[in-house]
């Protein structure tokens, strides 16, 4: 369990056994390998930045990070549920695991009576009265919903609290990128690859350990050891192909399976230029985030297949009525690690949007009562929530309606509108389809449509929302 966090250390840093331990503790020999290889990054790859690695990997002094395991089968609006954390020191480059564990144990360890009380949503789905760590990630802002895993994490008592310098978070889905590499491992009696590691990994914290008659203290070691035979597969080939390990870095930031947040606010900055920071992004236009909250539905998301749908239209009053829907298919049965899909999922909107109405809200699941609808502003974003359950092999659809502020009308009236589309951490594959009606003919977009669709009023276009995506779009 303890070599885990190496899984991400490979990514910026060229540390091996393979150097002398002299060299190793001196620190000197790291710095020379970091920066003669950041700096052929960054004339190959462009804009590394040197200074930030060193900075990351303790050669101005040592640093502290608190690790969150992110389980994206189990979405929670910060990139999964926490079910695991460590604390790293790295020192010289020389990293040192001081501490692993299940979220749980440090949760029931703590004093009760000095922590918060949760998000409404978490106490009317999840039925818990305080606010814990593994609950922590309730924003989808990673910087954010860092400094609130942190300042939980001090109340609960977790070691080295006040030393802590930085959070990364990551998701499985780094692990599965890092097994297309090695190919196929054995961890004790289990053969595990890309396809399959996490459902086999998931069984064994679950149900596996028990029939082997481990303690449940023992229960997520297999991540350890999974760590540990990917580790040593992937060491030496880090050095000779460097270059692929930071382009899947890169890939991973980029996706958000990957996520940092530094204490220190010149070092986010640095976070957040180099797009590591899993941040809401300013936008001075049209803005969407869709997130979902999985509460008390297993590890459902591994087979739950969504569709973004985010339509704008004019209205007789001036005004523009914006539509952002999600439909959900599920497509598994009932299961060990699949149930009905239980979310409280929000839209972030621009500031100033005004809700008109919401369909398929539910008071709770198996319910025909509508639900209510939640409102309010956060990082200078409107959003609306509501919950909705979907049972297995069924549908079901969230629709919100609301009027665009009048910076975004502005924007359409004077024939320059543009939209920012942001993913959720940690999310897979969500599909996004665009259906913009302005009213007035389109003269120029980016990305641009088909040339069928040409010389109308509508700005029309499907993707994969597997990264942020900025629309420009000029009317006549």
């Amino acid at each position: 369990m303890k070599k885990i966090i190496l899984l991400l250390v490979l990514a910026v840093v060229a540390i091996t056994s393979v150097w002398t331990y002299t060299a190793y503790r001196s620190g000197a020999l790291q710095k020379a390998v970091v920066t003669d290889v950041s700096k052929n990054l960054a004339q190959e790859k462009g804009g590394l930045q040197v200074n930030l690695i060193q900075e990351i990997l303790g050669f101005t002094e040592p640093k502290y990070y608190l690790l969150l395991f992110l389980n994206n089968t189990e979405l929670r609006p910060g990139g999964g549920f926490i079910g695991s954390y460590g604390v790293i020191k790295i020192d010289k480059g020389m990293p040192e695991i001081l501490k692993t564990d299940g979220t749980e144990f440090l949760d029931y360890s703590s004093n009760d009576a000095i922590l918060p009380e949760p998000p409404q949503p978490l106490k009317d789905y999840l039925s818990v009265k305080k606010w814990y760590l593994r609950d922590s990630n309730w924003s989808p802002d990673f910087k954010l919903s860092s400094e609130h895993s942190l300042d939980l994490y001090k109340k609960e008592g977790g070691i080295e609290a006040d030393k802590i310098s930085g959070v990364i978070g990551f998701t499985p889905t780094i692990i599965a990128e890092l097994l297309k590499f090695t190919g196929p491992v054995k961890v004790g009696t289990l053969e595990l690859n890309d396809k399959n590691f996490l459902e086999q990994v998931q069984y064994q914290v679950e149900y596996g350990y028990g029939e082997q008659g481990l303690p449940r203290r023992e229960r997520k070691d297999i991540l350890g050891d999974l760590a540990k035979v990917v580790l040593d597969k992937v060491k030496i080939d880090f050095i000779l192909h460097w270059s692929k390990y930071y382009d899947l870095w890169q890939k991973m930031v980029t996706q958000k399976q990957i996520m940092m947040y530094a204490t220190d606010p010149s070092l986010q900055t640095a976070f957040a230029d180099a797009k590591w920071s899993g941040e809401m992004r300013p936008s001075a236009g049209d803005y969407l985030l869709w997130v979902d909250a999985n509460l008390g539905a297993l590890k459902t998301d591994w087979i739950l297949k969504r569709d973004l749908s985010y339509n704008i239209r004019p209205a007789t009053s001036g005004q523009f009525i914006a539509t952002a829907k999600m439909h959900y298919e599920h497509e598994g049965s009932f299961d060990w690690r699949t149930t009905r899909y239980r979310t409280y999922a929000r839209v972030y909107v621009p500031a100033g949007s005004k809700l008109i109405k919401a369909v398929g809200a539910m008071k709770t699941d198996r319910s025909t009562v509508p639900g209510t609808v939640d409102q309010g502003v956060e990082n200078g974003r409107q959003w609306f929530g509501a919950f909705i359950a979907i049972e297995p092999g069924k549908i079901g659809e969230l629709t919100f309606e609301y009027y665009l502020p009048p910076s975004v009308v502005d924007q359409i009236k004077n024939g320059d509108y543009s939209l920012l589309v942001q993913k959720q951490l940690g999310t897979v594959a969500t599909n996004l389809t665009l259906n913009q009606d302005f009213g007035r003919e389109v003269t120029a977009a980016w990305p641009g449509e088909g040339a069928d669709k040409h010389g109308d009023t509508h700005y029309d276009k499907k993707m994969d929302l597997t990264m942020d995506n900025e629309f420009e779009i000029k009317l006549k």
